[in-house]
């Protein structure tokens, strides 16, 4: 299976995201190389220090951000709502969150990874 077929599986809005670039999809697969690395700088576990949070909330809305960009939907509205969570100060609320999604990006990122190899 194709690489932007294979995300649509996993909950990527592909389509979305080739429209944010005009449909251009080698710029579209370039970027989401880019994802990947990101996921890498600003990964957070969810063994995070709950008593400090603002390194946790600016690696989260990074990723947030990216994921956003690119329409990786599960990514991004889970990174949406744990920043809002983290900023309320409700770091356990957000480390459930995290713990689940962590599992569903790490399928995307290893999908992407295995098209790029």
């Amino acid at each position: 299976m194709a690489l932007l077929d294979e995300l649509k599986a996993l909950g990527v809005n592909v389509d979305e995201g080739l429209k944010r670039i005009n449909g251009n999809e080698k710029l579209y697969i370039k970027l989401l190389g880019s994802f990947t690395k990101s996921i890498r700088t600003y990964s957070v576990g969810a063994d995070f220090d709950a008593a400090n949070c603002d390194e946790v909330i600016e690696k989260t809305h990074a990723i947030k951000g990216v994921s956003g960009n690119l329409s990786i939907t599960p990514v991004y509205e889970a990174y949406t709502k744990i920043v809002e969570l983290l900023r309320a100060g409700n770091p356990e609320e957000a480390r459930a969150l995290l713990e689940k999604i962590i599992p569903v990006q790490e399928q995307i990122v290893a999908c992407i990874e295995k098209h790029m190899e």
